[in-house]
């Protein structure tokens, strides 16, 4: 994992983390988390 995909997982909030820990049965590849982050930095 790439050390710019790990800060941004550090940098989640703890409802994104419970979200995040929904969405992850879902996920296919590491693209699909990369896209997750990106919807999420939008949201804010």
């Amino acid at each position: 994992m790439e050390i710019s995909l790990i800060e941004r997982l550090q940098r989640l909030s703890i409802e994104q983390l419970e979200s995040l820990g929904e969405s992850l049965l879902d996920f296919a590849e590491v693209g699909d988390l990369i896209n997750w982050l990106d919807n999420q930095s939008q949201e804010l």
